[in-house]
C-alpha cells in the first residue's frame, strides 16, 4: 500500500474524498476496503471498521464518496447509472491511488452494488473476495416505498439535523441518493449481468427485517453467479446489519475473510 496517513483526503477527477486508513501491524497484509451506503460516510460507518481491523489484522481503507461526508459535493442530479459509473470510472482509480496489492471489497447497500458491479467488469487478480451488506442489485417495490417515506421523514422530521452531523452538505448527500431512486426511470434499474462475471467467493449478509430490499437481492446472487455464493441471515437487523447486529455480522465477515484471504494469500489474520 502507499503510505497513507490515518486520515486525510485523496484527488480524484477533480472532487477531494475524505478517506480513513487503519493500517495493519504487519505492511504485507491485505486489505479491506469499505463501501458506504446510499446515505453513508467515513463516519457512519462508526466504530465497526476498527472492531473489523483488531478481528483480522488486515488493512482497512474507509472513504466516502463524492457528494457524501467530508467530501467535494456531487453534481445533482445524479445521472440514473450513478453505481455504474462509480464502479467503472471512480473505484479503479481509489485502488491505484491508495496501491491496492490485494484483499477484499466490503460494500453495504449502495456499496455493495458498486462492489459488485466492480467484481463483474474488472477481473482484478488482486481482489480474493466480496462482502456485500445489504446489496440491491434490482429494484424492489419494498426499496421505492421506504425511500419514498425517508424522504417525507427528511422534509418533515429532524432527520436532516440528524444526517448533518456526517455530511457537510447534507441536502447533497440525501437528494442525490434519493431523487436518483424516485425517478420512474430508475424502476428499470438492474445490475444483475454483472453478476455472472464475478470470479471470487462472495458473502451477501442480510438483515431479516431490511426495510429496503427481500431475500430475492439473495435469490438473483444465487441464481447468476457462478462463483460460490455464501448466504448469512441476520436475526434481529434491518438494512444496516453491522449497527443493529454488530456481533453476528462481524463474526460472518470474519470467517469468511480469513478463509478466502488464506485460501488465496496464505494469511492468517487474527481470527486463525
Amino acid at each position: 500500500m502507499t503510505n497513507l496517513t490515518p486520515t486525510g483526503f485523496l484527488t480524484i477527477d477533480g472532487a477531494s474524498l475524505e478517506y480513513k486508513w487503519l493500517a495493519p501491524q504487519d505492511q504485507n497484509a491485505p486489505t479491506i476496503v469499505m463501501l458506504h451506503e446510499g446515505l453513508g460516510s467515513v463516519g457512519l460507518w462508526g466504530d465497526f471498521p476498527e472492531k473489523l481491523q483488531q478481528a483480522t489484522g488486515a488493512g482497512i481503507f474507509v472513504y466516502s464518496r463524492a457528494g457524501y461526508g467530508q467530501s467535494s459535493p456531487a453534481k445533482l442530479p445524479r445521472p440514473l447509472d450513478y453505481m455504474q459509473r462509480e464502479a467503472m470510472d471512480v473505484l479503479p482509480k481509489i485502488l491505484e491511488a491508495i496501491g491496492f496489492m490485494r484483499g477484499l471489497l466490503l460494500g453495504h447497500s449502495d456499496g455493495a452494488s458498486i462492489a459488485a458491479i466492480y467484481a463483474g467488469a474488472h477481473q482484478d487478480h488482486r481482489l480474493s473476495g466480496l462482502v456485500l451488506i445489504a446489496p440491491h442489485f434490482i429494484v424492489e417495490d419494498i426499496s421505492v416505498k421506504s425511500i419514498a417515506e425517508i424522504k417525507t421523514a427528511y422534509e418533515t422530521t429532524d432527520l436532516k439535523t440528524k444526517l448533518a452531523r456526517w455530511h457537510k452538505d447534507v441536502d447533497n448527500a440525501f437528494y442525490g441518493w434519493n431523487g436518483a431512486w424516485l425517478d420512474p426511470e430508475f424502476r428499470d434499474w438492474d445490475i444483475s449481468e454483472y453478476l455472472a462475471y464475478i470470479r471470487v467467493p462472495v458473502l451477501v449478509l442480510q438483515g431479516v427485517d431490511d426495510q429496503y430490499g427481500t431475500l430475492r437481492q439473495v435469490e438473483i446472487a444465487q441464481e447468476e453467479c457462478y462463483c460460490p455464493v455464501d448466504l448469512k441471515v441476520i436475526l434481529g437487523a434491518g438494512h444496516s446489519p453491522h449497527r443493529e447486529a454488530p456481533g453476528a455480522t462481524l463474526d460472518a465477515i470474519v470467517q469468511f475473510a480469513t478463509a478466502a484471504l488464506r485460501d488465496d494469500w496464505g494469511f492468517q489474520g487474527r481470527a486463525a
